[in-house]
Order: structure tokens, then C-alpha cells, then sequence
């Protein structure tokens, strides 16, 4: 069914090519053999211009497209072909944070920016680089307005490539790359986690579990089947890489009245594990195809057909074995039962033997015990496998009309898009036994005396279907666009829309829309002063009736100020250009669900006595009051930017300062209310959700790029960065001790306890303050008592620090290219400074029938009391150990070698061939350094496959 599918998709994909070609041929001559009248669709910047530094380059903005010369409301773009030509990329918004100031994995500090893919809400994941054309970032109020609500905290859109009028183009690109890991989490041996263990158990009182014959026969590994010490990470089960191929073929051509583009991909990838059914049913494959139209009808009429499809595959088996190789301790049973040390004579053994369905390898049986019944390594042999499919279409269309005839410069503009995505998971679910060895030694040799089985072995043959979801996109939008210059000096431009998109999905009853009218007025005059005001009638169903439309207003000013008299002649500055912005925008992003403004009851099914006559009764409770005054949360902004080019546009410069505020966050605020409208007992709350918590923003982002000619060689430096601060300005508290306060603390703040060391003694006990978090020892965590009550409880938790949910405050990218004759070399760099994080994975926090990593190793103890970096350890749970405190804070500076790719074009007269007109090679590297001193744990997976490393060859070629 798969591949009828996809020849249907391939099938519709020529046709579509097909169509376009013939449409295209009415104009071609046939006798010279060229199109008539050769012009292209759009003029793009030089080699160097990936991050669109030449001033003509068209940028997509809301509705539009503008000169970079002429962009208002801080937006920033890249052009990905020409960044493709020197840095090969797997995904469409890899490296952004090298070439956008103000951009490091969200837009001022802001999360949820909305991706737009060809104008409509769609993934980032899903548009592959080789389709792009440009990605524009938005990020200030003015940039945004005319996309509503849900485009508050920034826009990236994303344009596809285009056809363009010309002869056919056939460009090709293939890779074969491999990933290596970068590091594996350290956990102890089997003896060495026993040794610890009894030393855990003596800590709390208890007699040693495990015996020093054990203990050293573990240590020997003479007979690992009878004395297990199962590394999850070694090469028994996991390979150090895996590969990772593509191939594109992109095809484009047409002429003035048609242009047409396709692009057909493929990627392929593996996986690490490397046993099992594992080894053949690991990774992942895709394939995608695009097609886009573009048909002038007229003069007065154009219009663009576009269709994408992708088909995603990724295979794996039942298990979570990077989840059991962060818990399973290495002790607890032998993967594998080897048949050929079965006693002789042992006839139940060898019944189980001969009527097993899973005997590995022809040599063993299934391991495991009482507590192991299932376990990754036996659902890795034998548990099944599973096919995780996801298939998306995606279809837009356009039709614009000049209307030159009523108006000169009036365009009317339709746009439709109709997106699909579906996915499931196929599985074929066994069954299977697993043994549990007991054994005698017979003068020194062990052998297996008998095997008890648990459970058994079971193969349906029958595909199961699950996880099914779907969700559907429709998205329209339509506008008049009014661009016309008077005299030559007089720039006025408008839009009037109406914007709307609505996303249903499987499980969810309402569905995700955006809704508004839209008006942008813009004027400037002989490109030396500018004005533009952008705003937004938003409608939300989110919110009660007569408070679901709201105005968002933004204005944006900019003065070129290289364009007066006193910097006209100026030898040093060429451009020079102030802008400012500032807005509110009314936006129900942040409204996490439908009807919070209306109260509601729910039926408690638990019994209590009621007051009147002690019956037992069941009660309807009260939950949340009504707010029909709820209202739009508002993004308030003013930002302020400074652009320009020195010495001839040698250095290029960009730098932004920008303050917001998200005011009106909804809460239901327990500090505004009598203290009667919510008891715990029987539960009950008539508190509503009122628009109260306030958060802010503000910082300064910056970008400079040297471009240089020296003889033969180009270099071209970017240099970008951002620092910003937030602040909780607002919030509904009422903490008993001012130093508890969230208001005035950044957003993501880190809160928790201060430690003092450890307790040293059951005297040092004594005399400190009562921990509440269950009995102390020595070697346990020490607190610092903040408010002097004698106690350590949560009122001694204090701001720790920033956190970087929302992005280090100073983050910085650089990019590089130098090209000499035909080679290019490419290298990007990110680095992110000012942010801490708490190591509180189960890597760290080890207690109890946790298994050990290394860290223990710096245990507490009477003899390394002085040295000691971790704390004491023990068989029960730790509440006062781990909790977070800044005992487990580290901080997460770092600067990263992203990419680095050294190309290869061959000259043309080296090719000399009417067939293939440019070709060229690369290699690079991804992710290839990190420096950071606290680099081991930044690099550190826990629970989930290693970091990799990416290195590639590729081959590009166009015919």
C-alpha cells in the first residue's frame, strides 16, 4: 500500500512538472531554440548575501515583499541558496542563531513564535533547506501586526523557491554523512555498585546486602552469564555511529508567462543500536516532493498553483532502551542464557531449550528473573517491532488581479491553503519467556543445574494499529495591496486584509484559530523619511462575548540620515539609517484553553457529611468563578534601531534596542479575593481568571558583517549578538518574607535552598536548624536557614539564578567564508553566556534501587569528609539531598564550533560541457566542539540516544 502511494505521489508530482513545462512551451521559439523575453522573476543579492546584505534583495514581510533598504519593524533574512553553496544543512533553521541577532532558539526572549511556511502556519520540520528560498525573521511589533494573534511573540516565515523564466534547470545534490557519539554516561560496575551499595546500607544501619565472594566474582567476569556486568553502552549493543544519506533533484525553467519548480528529496538514516531486531528495524526514512506554479493569465491576472507531500518512516522495536540503560542496574540479570552450559541430563532445561520461538543466535535463551519479566534487551530480541508513519500534503493557491485600470498600483490578492498531516504507528507485538539460571560449579566450571521460566512464548503474526492522529490546516487570506511612487519621490504603500486560519486536530474539541483584519499605511519620501502604521482587528473565541475583538495599533518612523546634506559627501558612511517602533498587540496566545472566563461545577464522586443531618451524600463542586470582563493579554513594545554601511558598504551594521511588556496573563488570583472563595475542604473555588500577571523584556541585539575583496580572495565576517534581561513584573503572591517574591526576578528564575556544606557530625545535627525534610546524617546536605525560624522548609527557598528556559542572556553567533579561486571555506560559531541549570537528572540524584553513575564516587564518607563533593549515600529516598538548591546549579557557558565546510567548485572550462554547466564538492562537520568548563554534563544525554557529532561528503551539480 506504502509504495502505491508513493508512485501515486511521484506520478502526480511529473504531472504537475508536465503541465507547467507546456504552459511554459507557447512561448518558446522554435527555431532559435530560447524563450523570448528573459527576465528574472527575482533579483537576489551577490554571493556573499546570505544574510541579505545587499540593500535591493527582496524580503517577504507580512503580506509583502520590500527592499532590504526599506524594511520597518525590525526583520532580519537569510537567502538559503547562497548559504547552501557553502554550508551544506539537514534542517531549515539550523545555524540561525549564527546569522540573526536577536534570535537563539526564540525571539527576544519570547517563545512560541509562529513559523509560516509560504504564508500559512505549517512546520519548520517539514520544508527541507533545498526547498527554501529565504527565511525572514520578524521580530518587532510593527513587523508582526498584520498576522494577529498568535503571531505575538515574532514571526519566522519561510519562503520556497521558485521557477524562474529561463531555459530548464536540473540541479542535483547528494550526501553520505555518518553521526558519531559524542559521549556515553558513565555508570559504575557491578562489583563496584554492590561495594557502594553496602556502604549505602551501612550508612542507614542496615547489614550488607552482597557478600565479598560476590563482589569479587562480579569483579572477575570469568562467567559474566552467572555474574553479570552489563555495560548498556558497550559495543555488544550499540555502535559509535550511524549514517545518514540524501539526494535532492531540483527541475525549474519556464518563461514570462510560466514559471514552474519541483523538488524531489530523499533521506535516509540509522540508528545506534546494533542487536537484535534493532539492528535491521532501526531509523528513518523520508521522502518529499514540492511542485510550484506560477501562470501569468493575463495582464491583469497571475496566479500560483503549489503542492507539497512528504512521507516519513521511522522503524524501531518495543523497547526504551536508552530509558532502561539510565536505570537498570548492571547486577540484576544476564541479558542472555547460554544453552551449551546446561548440565547433561537436564532434560526440563533442554525441554525449554527445543521449544523456545526466541533462541538467539541459535545459542541462547532470553534472560532474566522474577523482577526482569520484561526488559529492554528481551523486547529488543524478541518483544516486535515498530513503524512509526507520518504523511503530510500540503496545497496552496493564489490568484492576484491587477487592477491598474481602476488604480495604478492596486492589486487585489487571494490566497487558499488546505494542509493535511495524518500519523500512526504500526507494530507487530510478541510475547516471550524469559529464564533465570540456577547454577552449581563443578571443579571450577559452572554449569546451569536448572532454568525457571517466567512467561511465554507468543507470536500473533498480527499488525496492530495505534496512535492514529490527524490534523487539518485551512488558512485564507485576501487583501488589496496599494504600491505606487508619485513623482519620484513620493512612496505610498497599503494593505487591507482579512487573515484566517483554523488547525483541527485529533483529540482536541476545539480548534486552533486566528482570525483578524488587517490595514498597513506606509509612506516615504525619496527613501530618506519613512512612516508606517500596522495594525490588527483581532477575534478570539477564547474570550466572552463583547471582549473578543480588540484593535492592535503600531507605528514605525525611520530617518536615513546618510541622505542629508551634512552626510551626503561623507567618505566614511554610505548608509545610515534610525528607525523606531512601538505597538501594542492583543493576543489570546498565552489563553491556554477555551471557556476559562465562564465558572463551571464537577461531580465529586467521594462521600462527606454534610452539616444538615450527617447523611453521606456525594457533592458538586464548585471549580472556578465567571470573569465576563476577561480580556486580550497585550504586548506593549518600543524598540529602536540603527542600520547602516561604512567605507563603501566594507562593514555592514545592524543593532536593535527593544523594550516589551506581555501585560493582562491570565491567573487566578487567590491574593484578590476574600479568603471565603476557595476552601480546601470540601474542595471549592469561586476564584475566576482575571488578566493580572505582567512579564517584561528588554535588551539591545546587534549584527556587524566585514565583506572584503583581497586580490583573489573574498572574506566575508558576521558577527551577531543579543543581551536582554527579563522581569516578573507582576504576579499574585503573598509570601511571608520579601526575599520569596517572584515579582522582580527573571522569568525563568532557578529557585531553591542555599546549602552550607554538609553536616559533619550528629553533634553539627544538633545544633543546626531542623531539616523538614525527613532524618539527617552526616554527609547529608546542609541548609542555610534564611528566616531564623530554627526550621529548613520551603520558606528558606531563595532566587538561585537564571535559568534557560527562555535563552542565556548574552548569547553570540559569528559566521565566516573565505573564498580563493574555486574553493570556499565556511565556519559558523555560537556561544551563550550568563544562564545556570540544576543537574537534577537521575544521573545526579541517586538514592535508594537507583543504579550509581560515577558522580558517587565523590561520596561523603568519615575519610573523605574534608574532600567530599557529593553527598552520603543511601537505600532510601533522599528528599533533603535532592531538592533543588545551589548545590546543584552549574552554569551553562559555552561556545559551540557549529559548522565548518571547505567546498570545492570546478571550473567551468574544466567542464566544457553542454550537459553538466556547474559541479562542485564539500565536506563538513556539524556540532564538532564545544568549549565550556562545565562541558561533560552539557554533552551528556540521560535517558535518551548520545549527542552526535555529523560529518559529511557531498556533490553538487546543475544541467
Amino acid at each position: 500500500m506504502k509504495y502505491k502511494k508513493l508512485r501515486i505521489a511521484l506520478c502526480l508530482g511529473l504531472s504537475w512538472m508536465a503541465i507547467a513545462e507546456s504552459i511554459a512551451k507557447e512561448s518558446f521559439h522554435p527555431t532559435i531554440g530560447q524563450y523570448k523575453n528573459i527576465t528574472p522573476i527575482l533579483s537576489v543579492g551577490s554571493l556573499q548575501d546570505s544574510i541579505g546584505t545587499d540593500s535591493a534583495t527582496l524580503v517577504q514581510v507580512a503580506f509583502q515583499k520590500v527592499q532590504k533598504k526599506d524594511l520597518m519593524g525590525n526583520v532580519q533574512s537569510i537567502n538559503i541558496p547562497q548559504l547552501l553553496d557553502k554550508s551544506y544543512n539537514t534542517f531549515s533553521l539550523e545555524n540561525l542563531d549564527a546569522f540573526i541577532p536577536g534570535y537563539n532558539g526564540n525571539i527576544w526572549g519570547m517563545s512560541n513564535y509562529l513559523v509560516l511556511v509560504d504564508g500559512f502556519p505549517r512546520d519548520a520540520n517539514n520544508v527541507m533547506p533545498t526547498e527554501i528560498d529565504q527565511i525572514s525573521v520578524l521580530k518587532g511589533v510593527n513587523a508582526i501586526a498584520l498576522y494577529g494573534s498568535r503571531a505575538a511573540k515574532g514571526v519566522i516565515s519561510i519562503n520556497t523557491k521558485r521557477g524562474e523564466a529561463g531555459g530548464q534547470q536540473i540541479k542535483i545534490r547528494a550526501n553520505s554523512g555518518i553521526n558519531t557519539a559524542i559521549s556515553y554516561p558513565e555508570y559504575l560496575g557491578s562489583a563496584e555498585y554492590m561495594t557502594l551499595y553496602n556502604e549505602a546500607r551501612q550508612n542507614d544501619g542496615l547489614s550488607a546486602l552482597y557478600s565479598a565472594e560476590t563482589i569479587y566474582q562480579h569483579a572477575a567476569g570469568t562467567n559474566p552469564f552467572r555474574y553479570p556486568n552489563v555495560d548498556y553502552y558497550s559495543s555488544d549493543y550499540i555502535k559509535d555511529h550511524y549514517n545518514r544519506y540524501d539526494a535532492t533533484a531540483e527541475i525549474s525553467g519556464g518563461n514570462q508567462r510560466a514559471q514552474y519548480y519541483t523538488n524531489f528529496g530523499f533521506w535516509s538514516e540509522g540508528s545506534m543500536l546494533n542487536f537484535g531486531q534493532a539492528k535491521k528495524n532501526g531509523g528513518a526514512n523520508r521522502f518529499n516532493m514540492r511542485g510550484n506554479i506560477d501562470v501569468k493569465v493575463s495582464d491583469l491576472i497571475s496566479l500560483n498553483v503549489d503542492a507539497a507531500a512528504s512521507f516519513y518512516i521511522s522503524k524501531g522495536v518495543n523497547a526504551d532502551y536508552w530509558g532502561a540503560a539510565a536505570t537498570m542496574r548492571p547486577h540484576r540479570f544476564s541479558p542472555l542464557i547460554p544453552i551449551d552450559m546446561i548440565e547433561d541430563g537436564d532434560t526440563n532445561s533442554m525441554i525449554y531449550v527445543n521449544n523456545s520461538s526466541f533462541l538467539i543466535d541459535g545459542k541462547y535463551l532470553l534472560g532474566g528473573s522474577q523482577l526482569d519479566q520484561t526488559n529492554a534487551f528481551a523486547n529488543v530480541y524478541a518483544g516486535g517491532t515498530t513503524r512509526l508513519l507520518n504523511r503530510q500534503f500540503q496545497f496552496n493557491t493564489g490568484l492576484n488581479f491587477d487592477l491598474k485600470n481602476i488604480l495604478e498600483g492596486l492589486v487585489f490578492k487571494t490566497n487558499l491553503a488546505v494542509d493535511y498531516l495524518s500519523n500512526y504507528s504500526q507494530s507487530y507485538n510478541n510475547n516471550y519467556a524469559v529464564y533465570q539460571a540456577s547454577w552449581n560449579n563443578y571443579n571450577g566450571n559452572d554449569l546451569i543445574s536448572s532454568l525457571t521460566k517466567y512467561g511465554d512464548d507468543r507470536i500473533s503474526g498480527v499488525q496492530n494499529i495505534s496512535g492514529s492522529n490527524y490534523r487539518q490546516t485551512i488558512g485564507f487570506n485576501g487583501s488589496l495591496n496599494f504600491n505606487r511612487i508619485y513623482d519620484n519621490k513620493h512612496h505610498l504603500s497599503a494593505i487591507l486584509l482579512a487573515n484566517a486560519y483554523q488547525i483541527g486536530a485529533s483529540g482536541s474539541y476545539h480548534k486552533t484559530s486566528n482570525a483578524n483584519l488587517g490595514l498597513q499605511l506606509g509612506y516615504n519620501y525619496l527613501g530618506k523619511y519613512y512612516v508606517d502604521f500596522s495594525s490588527a482587528y483581532s477575534h478570539s473565541a477564547k474570550l466572552p462575548k463583547g471582549n473578543r475583538q480588540a484593535l492592535s495599533p503600531t507605528l514605525a518612523v525611520a530617518w536615513r540620515l546618510s541622505k542629508e546634506n551634512f552626510m551626503a559627501n561623507s567618505k566614511v558612511v554610505n548608509d545610515l539609517r534610525l528607525s523606531a517602533s512601538a505597538g501594542i498587540l492583543n493576543t489570546d496566545l498565552d489563553i491556554s484553553d477555551y471557556f476559562l472566563y465562564q465558572g463551571y461545577y464537577t461531580y465529586n464522586n467521594g462521600a462527606w457529611y454534610s452539616w444538615a443531618d450527617g447523611a453521606l451524600v456525594h457533592s458538586f463542586d464548585r471549580r472556578r468563578g465567571d470573569n465576563p470582563n476577561m480580556k486580550f493579554p497585550k504586548r506593549k513594545e518600543f524598540n529602536i534601531n540603527l542600520e547602516g554601511g561604512l567605507y563603501n558598504n566594507l562593514i555592514t551594521f545592524n543593532t536593535s534596542y527593544f523594550f516589551n511588556r506581555m501585560t493582562g496573563g491570565l491567573v487566578q488570583a487567590t491574593t484578590q479575593y476574600p479568603m471565603y472563595f476557595m476552601t480546601g475542604w470540601p474542595v471549592y473555588s469561586d476564584l475566576p481568571y482575571i488578566n493580572y500577571s505582567s512579564d517584561e523584556r528588554k535588551g539591545v541585539d546587534f549584527g556587524i558583517n566585514l565583506n572584503k575583496q583581497i586580490d583573489k580572495t573574498f572574506v566575508s565576517l558576521g558577527f551577531n549578538g543579543m543581551y536582554y534581561s527579563t522581569k516578573a513584573v507582576q504576579r499574585d503572591e503573598l509570601y511571608q518574607f520579601a526575599y520569596q517574591n517572584r515579582a522582580g526576578k527573571p522569568l525563568d528564575a532557578i529557585w531553591g535552598l542555599q546549602h552550607d556544606g554538609f553536616y559533619r557530625s550528629q553533634s553539627d545535627i544538633d545544633n543546626s536548624a531542623l531539616s523538614s525534610f525527613g532524618e539527617v546524617k552526616p554527609g547529608d546536605i546542609k541548609y542555610k536557614d534564611q528566616n531564623g525560624d530554627g526550621t529548613i522548609d520551603t520558606r528558606d527557598e531563595v532566587y538561585l539564578g537564571k535559568g534557560g528556559w527562555a535563552g542565556a542572556p548574552l548569547t553570540l553567533g559569528l559566521n565566516l567564508t573565505v573564498k580563493w579561486n574555486n574553493f570556499t571555506l565556511f565556519a559558523a560559531a555560537t556561544g551563550q553566556f550568563g544562564a545556570q541549570a540544576m543537574k537534577n537528572s537521575s544521573y545526579f540524584w541517586v538514592d535508594a534501587e537507583d543504579k550509581y553513575s560515577v558522580v558517587v564516587r565523590d561520596r561523603w564518607t568519615e575519610s573523605t569528609k574534608e574532600t567530599a563533593t557529593y553527598p552520603r549515600l543511601t537505600t532510601f529516598n533522599s528528599d533533603n539531598n535532592f531538592r533543588s538548591s545551589d548545590f546543584w546549579l552549574y552554569k551553562t557557558d559555552r561556545i559551540n564550533l557549529s559548522k565548518v565546510q571547505l567546498s570545492y567548485d570546478f571550473p567551468k572550462r574544466m567542464l566544457n560541457s553542454k550537459f553538466i554547466h556547474e559541479l562542485g564538492i564539500y565536506a563538513n562537520g556539524a556540532n564538532l566542539l564545544t568549549i565550556a568548563k562545565e562541558k561533560e554534563i552539557m554533552l551528556l544525554n540521560i535517558g535518551q540516544a548520545p549527542q552526535t557529532r555529523f560529518f559529511n561528503f557531498g556533490l553538487k551539480a546543475l544541467f
